[in-house]
């Protein structure tokens, strides 16, 4: 999956950037409370962007 494609779900979920780490930015739901490190990568592995997705509460 592609980052950009992966942040747009995050953000038309609700999420929010949170901050920018070294080499993640790090993305936080208000509505649960959750943060997420989401890695600079071009390209982002499937299993990891459902692990980051589901981590969140989005489905």
């Amino acid at each position: 999956m592609k980052r950009n494609e992966l942040i747009r779900m995050l953000l038309t979920a609700g999420c929010v950037l949170h901050r920018h780490g070294g080499r993640h930015d790090i993305y936080l739901n208000p509505a649960t409370g959750q943060k997420q490190s989401v890695p600079r990568h071009a390209d982002i592995d499937e299993y990891l962007a459902n692990h980051i997705k589901k981590y969140l509460g989005i489905s």
